[in-house]
């Protein structure tokens, strides 16, 4: 049974608590200095982990293919060395899932290497289309990801969803006003020779080229000639100001390659134009030059 002097001592600590009077030293304890190496960092709510299974592709991403042997050499490096940078999402209310912004090779590798999780940076905030998709060319154009065609289809969404011009595409990428012109020339061209430039048998600059004629036939007779004469895009400018029935420019400068049976390539440019004779000599005075580091033991870089 509490006895009353034990009573009294508790109210009269109460009472003492109640006017500011402490018995203890209560003091704050200042927290120890932070390390060099914590200077300036800070917790970041927008980069984490998550179920690699509540990330998906964005099914309107432009760049739709994938290097599969590019995807399992980097699936190899994340089991080596793990992942070493996050991939871009997006919540998606629709499909109550992440949605990749940029990073689906990363993704596809991570899967390929069986991680149950993957390193993200969530965006935050709601994202027009035209801004994803503007994210998504800058991302894969940076790294040249995107082939040709993709980039004008892209392209030309961003100007159909906000009535751009090339131009304006251009600002809002950062790219050359030409290279949005020249990329979009691309979807002039009849299916059958886009299949062609899609599978690397018609370059993309010999396909701008074949674009500025008038007609599907003229352009389909010379695709042809560009894949059967092996015609390189400088050669397909002249073949089509020829078909135009335009001059070619004369050129000022000379150069000239030649390749030996080692897989060494010999080459002599000049900024002027010029004869065999003067090409005989510029080599003459290179090789002179060659053998006299050779006596002196100069190592080539």
């Amino acid at each position: 049974m509490t006895s009353t002097r034990t009573i009294l001592g508790k109210l009269n600590e109460q009472f003492d608590e109640s006017v500011g009077v402490r018995k203890l030293d209560l003091k704050p304890v200042l927290s120890p200095v932070a390390s060099l190496k914590d200077a300036g960092r800070r917790p970041v709510r927008e980069f984490g982990k998550i179920s690699i299974e509540q990330v998906i592709p964005d099914p309107d991403q432009p760049r739709q293919k994938f290097d599969e042997d590019a995807v399992d050499r980097l699936s190899k490096s994340i089991m080596d060395k793990g992942q070493l940078a996050p991939i871009r999402v997006r919540w998606s209310d629709d499909l109550q899932k992440w949605v990749i912004i940029a990073g689906e090779r990363r993704w596809r590798a991570s899967r390929l290497a069986g991680l149950p999780t993957i390193n993200c940076y969530f965006q935050e905030g709601d994202l027009s289309h035209s801004e994803i998709l503007e994210q998504q060319i800058i991302e894969n154009c940076l790294r040249e990801d995107l082939k040709p065609l993709e980039q004008a289809k892209a392209f030309a969404s961003l100007m159909e969803l906000n009535g751009w011009s090339c131009k304006q595409v251009a600002e809002a990428l950062r790219v050359q006003p030409a290279t949005v012109s020249r990329t979009l020339a691309l979807l002039k061209l009849p299916s059958d020779l886009q299949a062609k430039v899609e599978a690397g048998s018609i370059s993309s600059r010999a396909a701008y080229e074949i674009s500025r004629l008038d007609s599907d036939e003229a352009r389909r007779r010379m695709a042809g000639a560009v894949i059967d004469r092996n015609l390189n895009p400088t050669e397909t400018a002249h073949a089509v100001r020829r078909k135009k029935g335009r001059p070619c420019p004369q050129s000022r400068s000379t150069k000239e390659s030649i390749r030996t049976p080692e897989g060494w390539t010999v080459t002599v440019a000049s900024k002027k134009k010029g004869n065999y004779h003067e090409i005989e000599h510029a080599l003459e005075y290179a090789l002179e030059d060659i053998r006299h580091r050779i006596n002196n033991g100069i190592q080539a870089i």
